[in-house]
């Protein structure tokens, strides 16, 4: 499985209120404090949420085929000592459940296609490498693999150790074009649909987010024991400026503006002035210096908005308010891989693994379980974007191969071609699959502190 939620892409695909850490700018995807979806009620502020992260698993394979000086310091010293917070372990296991579930959908869709066209399947299996658990049922092997860089479908059409006769008309391979073609894309069509009954039920059961935008930047979370917590930013504040700059405009630019000045800043003083209630006040933080040489100070940021949700009046408008939210998503989804590929120079820093995407989905999921919708809805159809590429290890890519048959007049290429094709690509999306999960744990947050 292969997903892409990038410069344009993110995950909450209307979400503005998708905060940015401040402890780890450079390596963490920021967090979304609630879902939000940018429906045709709301205002169409572009998204941060993971925006900057081009998440990436690998697939299954076919065979062979801060002004002013301050006014008042403002220190709180926290004295309690953090623990461990069960809610966070739960919402990490909500989160993974999420994306298993869209691995599981992806790969039931092959599953499916081909049982019910009467062709042999031999394996079922989520994540890759050595077996964890599993079972036989009906000649076919479901398992549990130890690496969760997606699943894959296996055929029994070039094993040595099947006794199926090499000329059974139900092996995938001796299949016509249509039907193989079939197969290979029900995945797609499997996570396509999966993604509009989520949005479905989400319009039906939470009704859709509709956002209204206010000058500054929002702090959701300060960190215990960071520079914002040592001197004097409160949770519930909203920044109005740094540094004598004004952040009277909304949306990601604003929190952007943050980021920056405070990445620059390592060490030395920032001005916040920040509304707190009734109050205006002056803060003046010194941040720490990460491990790279930019400041932190340990805040999660998002722009100031405030969420409401509309729920349909009947049945039309339910649908209305589904395809439009869909419609919404997808062009997201597809305009964020055309900002990844058009310029990868600039994001291929910014890729993402399995890792980064359950931190982010887990931290949807503790501040507002309703985002999980939005989460599970974007996933699925960056997969089923994604896996449409004509790329090696892809399904895109095996359609591609198929196609190349039929304009061959039926010629297959040799087998030795393809599987060298295909295993080329299986390599590729293993070994960089598994350097963004070491790449991606090392950046989370409590990892970082203990750096």
């Amino acid at each position: 499985m292969l997903l892409n939620i990038s410069s344009s892409s993110p995950i909450s695909h209307r979400n503005n209120n998708n905060p940015y850490s401040l402890s780890t700018l450079n390596h963490l995807p920021p967090r979304s404090k609630t879902h939000l979806s940018k429906s045709h009620l709301s205002s169409p502020f572009p998204t941060q949420s993971l925006k900057n992260r081009a998440p990436f698993f690998g697939h299954k394979r076919f065979p062979p085929h801060g002004e002013a000086e301050q006014q008042q310091r403002l220190c709180f010293r926290p004295k309690a000592l953090p623990g461990i917070d069960l809610s966070s372990f739960e919402s990490v296991l909500e989160a993974t459940a999420v994306l298993t579930a869209i691995i599981v959908v992806h790969e039931s869709g092959h599953f499916l296609a081909a049982t019910l066209q009467g062709i042999h399947v031999s394996k079922f299996a989520i994540g890759f490498g050595p077996i964890l658990a599993k079972f036989d049922f009906n000649n076919v092997e479901y398992s549990l693999r130890a690496f969760p860089l997606g699943g894959f479908v296996g055929f029994p059409d070039n094993d040595p150790d099947s006794e199926i006769a090499t000329d059974d008309a139900n092996l995938l391979k001796n299949r016509p074009v249509l039907d193989r073609s079939i197969v290979v894309s029900a995945g797609i069509i499997a996570n396509v649909i999966f993604a509009y009954v989520i949005i479905f039920v989400q319009v039906l059961s939470v009704g859709l987010p509709v956002q209204e935008a206010f000058p500054g930047v929002l702090v959701p979370e300060v960190k215990t024991f960071s520079a914002a917590s040592r001197d004097g930013l409160l949770s519930g504040d909203v920044i109005l400026s740094v540094d004598g700059a004004e952040l009277s405009k909304t949306g990601p630019d604003a929190v952007s503006k943050v980021v920056d000045i405070v990445k620059r800043s390592p060490e030395s003083d920032v001005l916040f002035r920040v509304e707190r209630g009734n109050q205006d006040l002056v803060v003046r933080v010194r941040p720490d210096k990460n491990f790279d040489g930019t400041g932190k100070i340990g805040v999660q940021l998002s722009p100031n908005v405030r969420i409401t949700k509309v729920r349909p009046r009947n049945v039309s408008e339910t649908f209305r308010f589904v395809g439009k939210e869909f419609m919404g998503l997808s062009s997201n989804v597809v305009d964020g891989l055309k900002q990844t590929f058009f310029n990868f120079s600039q994001t291929a820093s910014k890729v993402a693994g399995p890792v980064a995407i359950i931190a982010v989905g887990a931290e949807v999921a503790r501040s507002n379980a309703d985002g999980l919708y939005q989460f599970a809805a974007l996933l699925n159809i960056n997969l089923a974007v994604i896996n449409l590429l004509p790329l090696p290890a892809l399904d895109g890519g095996t359609l591609a191969l198929i196609l190349l048959e039929a304009v061959r007049g039926g010629r297959k290429l040799p087998v030795e071609v393809e599987q060298g094709i295909m295993s080329s690509g299986i390599m590729l999306v293993l070994f960089l699959g598994l350097f963004l999960i070491v790449k991606d744990t090392l950046s989370l947050d409590f990892i970082q502190e203990m750096l």
